[in-house]
Formats: structure tokens, sequence, C-alpha cells
């Protein structure tokens, strides 16, 4: 059910005694699942108020009571950021609406987080540092979730044949995921603490620092790449590169080489899981928006071109090759690989070409996918980047050199000098250093 900021601050009177609200705000949140707002009382004090809209967000929200309860004060001591605590709660039927007591700071959209600048992208890659750093015992005591890497790679292919199942997802999708997911190189990771549902509303921003996160109803230990799916949208190359670079520096273990190339596929395999849930909901209207999507970004992929997110190359051709390149001499020009999903008469993409977009979001989209709009970029310039930690290991190191293209090979060439060297006019960007895909400048809602 969803509900007014002037119906939430009447319950959150009813949930927190004497509290006086004296203004209200809708807040942003995972529209399908919550209705939120920000209060203000009669004090000057900022409240937050979280409705459920459904009795399965219900229960994520008590799941989230337990999680915010297992940060000690030792925990919440050494983390750079504050964690938001429970002032009261209010049941209307089977729906239980939680008021948090709402530290200093805004939740700030994509565009305005990146235009923020500064030490922000610095401040965002040190909070996930501390996040994915948090003791695994707390995880356990709240006797939540817990994957090993190979357990976490089983779900999602397991995850994956249930998409599959639906006759909905685009063929050329299912290959490219398949193989991605079949790629163990890719899936050698240390499990962590992850908060399961990190994107920019629950990024709380005040004078240029991250004051707190919130949205602690998923957490778990699995792969930390699921945290870093939403950098995928961003399409300031520079800022996601901080952001990377910080949190390599912060983090207290050595970050695994493919950790972007996993929040690229979580990122585009995130419409697939969008879309098995509408069927299971029944929602007409979710799947269609769903398969829209997907065709979309299938379409993308053939007209543009688009790197494999996995490492290893595919073990047969995604299609026949033309007869003059079977003439061809078998060396080809050492160079960022590039695996073409289109019809063999489709141009090939030029050498800095990497494709792994995922469509925006409908109006009213449940918290999955929360990344839809991905930087063409982003897994060629930061899928094995930047390099591991000095206290990586020697093997982890070679492994991350392994990933990289030939030696010999050109390196992309920075933001418009791409068509000066092919003797072209540079074309127009939105940024430094990204191309926009056609669609990619249609406004997120």
């Amino acid at each position: 059910m969803k509900r007014t900021p002037m119906e939430l601050a009447a319950m959150a009177s009813a949930a927190v005694p004497g509290l006086s609200p004296t203004g209200a705000a809708s807040a942003p949140d995972d529209a399908a699942d919550f209705t939120s707002a920000v209060l203000l009382d009669d004090a000057g004090k900022q409240w937050r108020v979280r409705s459920p809209r459904h009795p399965e967000a219900s229960i994520r929200l008590e799941t989230e009571l337990l999680v915010l309860r297992t940060f000690t004060p030792a925990i919440r001591a050494e983390l750079p950021f504050q964690i938001p605590s429970v002032a009261g709660t209010v049941r209307q039927g089977d729906l239980r609406t939680f008021v948090y007591n709402h530290v200093p700071g805004m939740a700030l959209d994509l565009e305005s987080l990146v235009a923020e600048g500064g030490r922000v992208p610095t401040e965002i890659g040190r909070a996930m540092a501390g996040i994915h750093d948090l003791p695994q015992s707390m995880v356990d005591r709240a006797d939540l979730p817990s994957y090993t890497a190979d357990e976490f790679r089983q779900r999602k292919l397991n995850e994956l044949d249930q998409a599959a199942t639906t006759g909905k997802i685009p063929p050329a999708l299912l290959r490219r995921w398949e193989h991605a997911l079949e790629d163990v190189t890719l899936w050698k990771f240390n499990p962590c603490v992850v908060h399961g549902d990190l994107h920019e509303d629950n990024l709380l921003i005040a004078d240029g620092h991250v004051t707190s996160v919130a949205g602690w109803t998923d957490l778990r230990i699995g792969d930390p790449a699921d945290d870093f799916a939403w950098l995928i949208a961003v399409h300031e190359q520079a800022f996601a590169e901080v952001v990377l670079e910080a949190y390599h520096e912060y983090r207290r273990e050595p970050v695994d080489p493919h950790l972007m190339r996993r929040a690229a596929l979580a990122a585009e395999f995130a419409l697939a899981q969008w879309l098995v849930r509408g069927l299971a909901a029944g929602d007409e209207d979710m799947v269609a928006e769903a398969h829209e999507m997907l065709a979309e970004l299938e379409s993308d992929i053939r007209q543009h071109g688009g790197q494999q997110i996995s490492v290893e190359e595919p073990p047969v051709p995604l299609r026949p090759a033309p007869a003059a390149a079977a003439e061809a001499p078998e060396e080809a020009p050492a160079g960022p690989r590039v695996v073409l999903l289109g019809p063999a008469e489709a141009p090939a993409p030029s050498s800095g070409a990497i494709q792994a977009v995922v469509p925006p979001k409908p109006e009213a989209a449940p918290r999955e996918p929360k990344v839809l709009r991905v930087n063409p970029a982003a897994v060629e310039r930061l899928a094995d980047a930047p390099a591991a930690s000095p206290a990586a290991e020697p093997a982890q190191a070679q492994e991350h050199a392994a990933a990289l293209p030939p030696a010999g090979a050109a390196d992309p060439a920075p933001a418009g000098n791409e068509a000066a060297a092919a003797g072209k006019p540079a074309e127009d960007t939105s940024t430094s250093s990204i191309p926009l895909l056609p669609g990619a400048d249609r406004q997120r809602p």
C-alpha cells in the first residue's frame, strides 16, 4: 500500500512517543517495496520513515532490524560513516512501519552525486571498503545467508536456468551470461560481508562526505562485486575510477582483479531477475517492461559490439565467420577482445568499443534491477583496473596480468582522441571520456 508523506508522519507519531512532525517530504527508496519519507520535528531533528507495501517487503524490514542490532558500538566506531538505528515501529495489519533516527545528509540521484565531485568518490570507495571489511561473525549471528565463491556462482547458474525457461530472454544474452558464469577464473574471489542493496539512494551525503549508509535489508556474505553493480551506470568514467582506487586503498584484504567484470554481469543479469520476478507476481506491466529492456540491451550489444564479460574466449564463435575471413591469416592484429553478437554483415566496432549496457528503468521499478544504463566503456576500463594493492599475493598479480590484452596491443585512446586517430572529427560526448549510446540521453525517472 502506497502512503503519502503526511500519512507516514502520522504513523511516526504513533511509533515514537513525543514525536511532533512539523514537515514531511518523500524520500527515494525501492518504489515497488517501500514508501519512505523524511520528517522534521519541532526540535529541528530529522527522522526517516519506511513503510512496506506488501508482506515480503515487511519481512525485509524485520530482517534489517536484526542486522542493525548486530552493529555493536565497537563495530560502529570503526566504520567511516554512521549506521541508522530504529527509534520505533507501528503495525497496521500484517505490515510494520519503521521509524529511524535520521542522520545528517541526503540521498542524491546519480547525476547529482557525480556532480558533487571533490572527495565524494573517495568517500564512497572508503565506505564500501568499510562494509566489506565488516566481521563475518555479525552475519552469522543474525543467521543471514552466507555463500562461498563457488556456491554463489552455482546459485547464479540456477537463476540463469530459471530465466531461460521463460523463453523471453534473447539467446545472445543467455550465451553471454552463461559463458561468464562458467568461466571459473572469473569467480576466484574471497567472500566478504556485502551490503546487498547498495546504490545512490542508500548513500547519505553532507558537505562532501558519506555520513550514513541505509537500506540494510539484504546483508549477506557473498560476492563484493554485487555492491559495485550500480557504478556501471556512471557515465563519468573518472568518478567510477576514483571510487575503485579508493576502495583498493582502504580495503584490508587484496582485491581480486575481476571485480568489475562480475559487477557488469550483475548489472545486466538483474534485468533477467526482474523479468522472473514479474512473471512470479503475475504483473504483466513489469514483464512487458523487462522484456522491452532485455531486447534493447541485446540490440545495443548487437549494433555496437561488446566485449565478453568472461576472461576466457568463448569455446565456439557466436556467429559464422565471413568467407573472406576464412582466407585471412590466422594471426589478427592484437587488441581488445571483442565478441560480435550481431549478423555477419554488421560493421566491426572500433578497438575501443566495449559494451555492457542495461537500459533505463521504468517509473515504478522494483528494487531489482537498480543499475539500468551501463557505461559503455565500464567493462574495458574498469574490468581489471586499478592493479591489485601492494598487499596482493604475487599469484593474484600474475592472474591479473594474464587477463590484460596481449603485449603490443594499443591502449584505448583518451576520450576525444579516438575519432582523431581515425582521421574523423571527434564526437560530442557527455563526459570527458565516455561516448554515449543511442538512448543514453534519456532521463532516469
